[in-house]
């Protein structure tokens, strides 16, 4: 008799539920291979090289044989050099003991919500969001309570919309600031406002804030900086995006310390530390960057703009300006068309692949997504390209 193979529920709570969304994506790698012309504006990977002084320091570290177990969380040097950074951009603070060290922000990210989410909790996390979190929240068999942002508004905060969905079930709400896929920057004082919203409900509030850094039109204020109190809000970022590091996987939580405590418990039982070397970078990173991390923010902003202008000529689209990341996203409701039809319409006239809305929720379900990770020669081929096929519409 065959072996009848039986898993366990989480496996089934792993992937968000499929809209198709990614199909468009998939189908222009599978061109790609095929030796087709395509260009990708779809995935948030810097094009741009590790710095070499960041890649010389790995090597250094290698070599001298740091490459064994680390603590569960994190290298004292690295986690030292986020607790600076935290006390530099904050009234507060920041003491080694609310740090916290993970391979990227993303495993960072699902630890956190292990750690303070039972099934049935609920999450309230306003929409468009981020893909990965609503697998992140299903994993841990929590509820996500989406909260619809308006696009004619391009998708400003609610305040009053995010504090409308809270109930008795509600442990946790989740913001990204500076925000993916919009690239808005949620004011400080609305952060403060919600936080202490929270607080008094015993909820957490959690900030992913891995385009801290990725700042464009005024500088992003932390929800740890807006906050008065502390003790229940958590903060999630990394070095992928601001230091071209995200084959490096490192990110990190900064805290209460009752919370690390926790994540240490995690950390030791599920990853066993990350490697000595990369943290040893990592924090050579930190304590060097201010040049490298400046010439990427200002090459990002020079593309930003220079789409955004190429863009005010296409007809039948809207591209609203970021403020902060590494994307445009552009409403093409004017062309009768949802976010899915135009992407797939626009790989198959013109090898253009971009993320329709629907990928980060049905309120953006009449836009599209623009990654700005390819060069301005490139970036202009595209917007040709995009030009072209509107034109037909």
């Amino acid at each position: 008799m065959p072996f009848k193979a039986t898993f366990s529920k989480l496996t089934g709570r792993l992937s968000a539920p499929d809209n198709g969304s990614w199909e468009v994506h998939d189908r222009a790698l599978e061109m790609q291979r095929n030796g087709e012309d395509v260009i990708l504006l779809c995935v948030g990977d810097p094009d741009f090289r590790t710095p070499e002084p960041i890649i010389d320091n790995a090597v250094s570290y290698l070599r001298v044989g740091r490459t064994h177990y680390s603590p569960a969380l994190g290298e004292i040097k690295l986690r030292r050099a986020i607790a600076d950074l935290e006390t530099q951009s904050s009234p507060h603070v920041c003491a080694v003991e609310e740090v916290a060290v993970f391979p990227g922000a993303t495993a960072a990210v699902h630890a956190v919500m292990t750690c303070l989410l039972d099934a049935g909790d609920e999450v309230v996390i306003p929409e468009p969001m981020y893909v990965g979190y609503t697998s992140i929240m299903r994993a841990v068999d929590a509820r996500v309570i989406a909260v619809p942002l308006d696009v004619k508004a391009e998708f400003a905060l609610d305040v009053e919309a995010v504090k409308a969905e809270f109930t008795a079930a509600t442990r946790v709400l989740f913001l990204n600031t500076p925000g993916n896929p919009t690239g808005s920057i949620i004011p400080a004082a609305q952060l403060r406002d919600l936080g202490e919203f929270c607080r008094q409900r015993n909820v957490w509030l959690v900030c992913d804030e891995v385009y801290s850094m990725f700042t464009y039109d005024g500088g992003h204020r932390s929800a740890r900086a807006s906050v008065e109190h502390l003790d229940n809000v958590v903060m999630v970022d990394g070095l992928s995006k601001s230091h071209a590091m995200s084959g490096w996987r490192v990110g990190w939580v900064v805290a209460p310390p009752n919370l690390i405590e926790r994540l240490a418990c995690y950390a030791q039982t599920t990853l066993f530390g990350c490697p000595q070397f990369i943290q040893d970078a990592s924090a050579f990173a930190l304590e060097n960057d201010q040049v490298y991390v400046e010439q990427m923010r200002v090459e990002y902003r020079e593309r930003r703009d220079f789409v955004l202008g190429q863009l005010e000529d296409i007809p039948h689209i809207r591209g609203f300006r970021p403020r902060a990341g590494m994307f445009i996203m552009c409403d093409v409701s004017a062309t009768g068309l949802s976010g899915n039809d135009f992407a797939a319409r626009l790989l198959d006239a013109e090898g253009v692949s971009v993320v329709p809305g629907e990928a980060f929720g049905p309120s953006a379900q009449s836009c599209v997504r623009l990654g700005l990770a390819q060069n301005k020669a490139v970036l202009k081929r595209a917007c040709q390209r995009l030009s072209r096929f509107c034109e037909t519409l």
